[in-house]
């Protein structure tokens, strides 16, 4: 008899089991070809499949499309008996059904009624918070933001002890209510600085939809005044500091940062975070300054080296845009490499220092062999992976090259590749092999390597190996000589070896001797590069803007807009125009290799400059015609 009881409890318990299994597989199929039909505005077919998923589910987001269905079908009361039908099974009713009532009386346009509905959608909410949500989210989906700020108001009221302050900063933000909107904000953090990361990204979402920066003015006016009137409440501070760094204002930020470690104590990681933006931003003094200050809090200081060796980073990158010519600020500057390194030792964590000491020795002070010297030194650190090595080794076969031993370059480089077949290292490594092919005249052997590193997962890499090999190949095909393309490789050297104005000279008699060969937008381009070198930024902006309006459609299109953006984004101080040339690379080069650093910066920069309507309106028309999503530009 037992065995009876248990099997037949077993044979119970898989049925019911395969009956919910089949359940759940039948939600799945009918909700998703549903909300297929639904998302395609095939009201008529997608209607019967969610009545059906509600009847199995009986969850109200299905019933509130199901509803909105029969609206689209202008099946208003049939509509609103199925609502009446709906309430009167529910014990006590479901505000949100009211909501959906009031939303089919609005459609046949009795406002009236609708109101009186959306009114007793309120006054039938629970007191518990999780009510108070589902009826003002309701609101919100049907865009009625007044209705929505009210249940919260209304909710604040009933529930003193419950927090409502970023629903409602919500619905203002709908209702463009800044102040009050703010005000909420700003109450959050007071009572809760946890809540800072949340009231970043709703003001940096608020901000974007912020046309005539109104926003901002009234940001700034109020954070201050609370600042001012409440300065125990650290987290004001902090907002005011997301917000300087949004605008890329690091010294006033960096200063709020220092006033508020001196009284907490507790700012370093934010002084290095903010170090880190302002040397990616090329503001070489502001991150010098933040690192400079967490050295002064001692060498005990957990953040000291790491400073250390960003300040001596920071130094070279300056060194290297802004004063490549200075002799004299770049032997003080291997000076501070060589105490730097010898406070901090060869290990691991000052490989870069070593790399930047030895390229500064080589390239810019004209003494290879001190460069040599040091990498020398660094490799033989114990302890090194094959690609930290592997990097010290490229370097170590630049400065060969630089120096025209042209087959020892070769020797390291074949080394470096042999002992980093894993890792990208291997492909960058064989770009430098196969350009110096190039340098020294073997275009054959130099576009076959390059050819195959078209296929490197290095975006980078089969970027530049592809426009090489593309470039060998045109002129080599066209040319009835070669010496045009040798003439260009040697200024390509030359250039590589730091002798611009030596690499400036070939370009001219290149131009002057072949004035209509096929490489005249490669050599505007090599003469904007070394134009930057130079620091004469609007010189180069012209020739890339001749490559951009006239060559665009050639293989160096997209490397001269982005590059163009770049100048007038961090060189020019033209911030509006490198917006303008970053949307462009989204629409103009859509496959290039910098379609994402564009976007990123074309964000940042809509942040800083937002678009106004027509601005917009024209973004929107441009993509529609070019066949790009819009969520490139959101």
């Amino acid at each position: 008899m037992k065995h009876i009881i248990c099997s037949f409890l077993i044979l119970f318990s898989l049925n019911t089991v395969y009956a919910q299994q089949k359940k759940v597989s039948e939600i799945q199929s009918k909700s998703s070809l549903a909300i297929k039909y639904y998302n395609e505005k095939d009201y008529e077919k997608a209607l019967p499949l969610l009545r059906d998923v509600y009847g199995l589910t009986r969850n109200s987001t299905y019933y509130r499309y199901y509803i909105t269905c029969m609206i689209e079908l202008k099946q208003y009361d049939e509509a609103i008996r199925e609502i009446q039908d709906e309430l009167k099974k529910q014990k006590p009713p479901r505000p949100d059904y009211f909501i959906y009532w009031g939303q089919v009386l609005k459609a046949k346009g009795l406002k009236t009624e609708a109101a009186a509905k959306y009114r007793e959608a309120i006054d039938n909410i629970q007191p518990n918070k999780g009510s108070y949500y589902t009826v003002a989210n309701a609101f919100l989906a049907n865009q009625e933001f007044e209705l929505s700020r009210d249940v919260y108001l209304k909710a604040r009221e009933v529930l003193p002890a419950e927090d409502f302050s970023y629903e409602l900063a919500r619905s203002y933000l709908y209702l463009r209510d800044n102040e009050n909107m703010l005000e909420e904000y700003l109450n959050l953090l007071k009572r809760d600085p946890n809540h800072l990361p949340r009231v970043q990204s709703s003001l940096s979402s608020a901000m974007r939809l912020d046309i005539d920066d109104g926003l901002r003015d009234q940001f700034r006016e109020q954070v201050l005044l609370r600042i001012q009137n409440e300065p125990d409440v650290i987290g004001y501070n902090r907002l005011l500091i997301w917000f300087l760094l949004q605008e890329r204002k690091f010294a006033s930020a960096l200063r709020q940062s220092i006033a508020i470690d001196r009284r907490t104590g507790e700012e370093d990681q934010q002084i290095a975070v903010l170090g880190d933006m302002a040397l990616r931003n090329k503001d070489y003094t502001e991150a010098k300054k933040a690192y400079k200050y967490l050295m002064d809090k001692g060498e005990q200081n957990s953040y000291y080296a790491q400073a250390y060796i960003r300040t001596l980073n920071a130094s070279y990158l300056e060194y290297v845009n802004d004063f490549p010519d200075d002799v004299e600020k770049g032997k003080e500057l291997a000076e501070q490499f060589s105490k730097g390194l010898e406070y901090l030792q060869l290990g691991p964590a000052t490989l870069p220092l070593v790399r930047e000491y030895a390229h500064l020795e080589a390239f810019y002070l004209r003494a290879p062999e001190r460069g040599i010297e040091m990498l020398e030194k660094g490799i033989g650190i114990p302890g090194l992976k094959p690609e930290q090595i592997g990097e010290l080794k490229t370097e170590l076969a630049d400065i060969y090259l630089y120096s025209n031993d042209q087959w020892e370059a070769m020797l390291l480089y074949s080394q470096v590749i042999d002992e980093n077949k894993t890792n990208s290292l291997g492909d960058e490594v064989k770009l430098k092999k196969a350009r110096l092919g190039y340098y020294m005249g073997n275009f054959k052997w130099a576009k076959a390597q390059l050819d195959v590193l078209k296929a490197s997962t290095s975006k980078l890499t089969a970027n530049d190996a592809m426009e090489l090999s593309m470039m060998i190949g045109n002129n080599l095909n066209l040319d009835t000589t070669a010496v045009p393309l040798q003439m260009f490789a040697r200024a390509d050297l030359l250039f590589f070896q730091n002798r611009n104005n030596e690499a400036m000279a070939v370009l001219d008699s290149l131009g002057e001797q072949f004035p209509y060969n096929s490489l005249v937008d490669d050599i505007l381009f090599r003469k904007a590069k070394l134009e930057i070198g130079q620091q004469n930024y609007a010189l180069a902006a012209e020739y890339l803007q001749t490559i951009v309006n006239d060559f665009g459609y050639e293989l160096l299109g997209d490397d001269a807009m982005y590059l163009l953006a770049e100048l007038y984004n961090y060189d020019l101080d033209q911030k509006e125009k490198a917006k303008e040339l970053y949307r462009d690379m989204l629409s103009d080069y859509p496959g290039s290799v910098y379609i994402e650093e564009s976007r990123t910066k074309f964000r940042e920069l809509r942040e800083l400059l937002p678009d106004n309507e027509n601005d917009k309106k024209m973004d929107k028309e441009e993509m529609f015609m070019k066949g790009i999503k819009l969520d490139e530009f959101e």
